[in-house]
């Protein structure tokens, strides 16, 4: 195995070898942390792609740094030998292609021979600078990647090939920007951004404000605001919202709470306000919502 996941009892993936040189291997992680050590590899690039959860990952190169769905990075497995990965939500899908440099620059998949793919194209571009390169989610790779998953059984393996290949060839064309580059966040600042999180969780009632949080754990606003989107993947204020619908929406199932006292537990005091938003989640307002379960 080529990949930089150590096969764990919370990795329940599989592995599959395309190419000669060129392994798949699909990762789906039930766990809060994980550790994971191998040795310097720097032939070895690797391209990990969030399909589901979010991926915190500690490089141990003193930052951290982000996938979220749909996002995708490119690296050698010289830069993350001894690294930390949090799953923020508890939960991640994706998967990684590890290609070996050393054995495609010789024997190649048929379709790219003589294209110097690999080492001129893939290697320079991505590789070159010691560093992880990042590249959020369009339509055109995310194309690519669905691809990957929900075939039949009977055709994965050539689906999986020839997407791999797709893959390359789209990555070959790719422009490099400074943006590529991933944004990295101390460790103090992750942990200053999941315990908001955790706060947060635990007392949908209240209503704080961005700059409150800031200066109750000693963090600029606009660093406050990029780092928990960069680990949540949407605005502090967005996933706030998404976890009080969903929270009032239990509300409403589990308990003979009234309308106005869930609005209440969630931080509302409109009962109107928190009706609008209500139904601008579920499509339905929440009388509605509970006479139809």
């Amino acid at each position: 195995m080529i990949s930089g996941f150590e096969k764990t009892s919370e990795n329940t993936g599989k592995h599959i070898l395309l190419y000669d040189g060129i392994e798949l291997s699909y990762v789906d992680v039930s766990a809060n942390t994980s550790s994971h050590r191998h040795e310097a590899m720097g032939h070895i690039m690797q391209i990990n792609y969030c399909h589901a959860g979010q991926i915190v990952w500690n490089t141990g190169h003193g930052g951290n740094v982000f996938l979220n769905p749909g996002d995708f990075s490119i690296h050698t497995l010289d830069i993350c030998t001894d690294s930390t990965l949090v799953f923020p939500t508890g939960q991640y899908q994706g998967f990684m292609i590890s290609v070996d440099l050393q054995k495609v620059s010789v024997h190649p998949p048929e379709l790219l021979a003589g294209t110097e793919t690999f080492n001129s194209l893939l290697y320079e571009k991505f590789c070159r600078t010691g560093e992880i390169v990042f590249f959020s989610g369009n339509e055109r790779s995310e194309s690519i990647f669905s691809g990957f998953y929900g075939q039949p059984k009977e055709l994965e393996l050539p689906y999986q090939r020839i997407k791999a290949l797709e893959l390359f060839l789209y990555l070959a064309q790719i422009e490099m920007t400074g943006k590529n580059y991933l944004a990295k966040y101390s460790s103090e600042q992750l942990e200053i951004v999941r315990k908001i999180h955790n706060m947060f969780l635990q007392n949908m009632e209240q209503r704080i404000t961005i700059e409150e949080l800031s200066r109750q754990y000693l963090i600029n606003p606009t660093t406050l605001k990029a780092a928990f989107k960069a680990v949540y993947g949407t605005s502090l204020a967005a996933h706030m919202k998404k976890h009080r619908m969903e929270q009032a929406a239990k509300l409403l199932r589990e308990t003979s709470m009234s309308v106005a006292e869930v609005a209440a537990a969630v931080g509302y005091e409109s009962q109107s306000k928190f009706a609008t938003a209500f139904k601008n989640q579920f499509s339905v307002l929440p009388n509605a919502y509970r006479r139809h379960l």
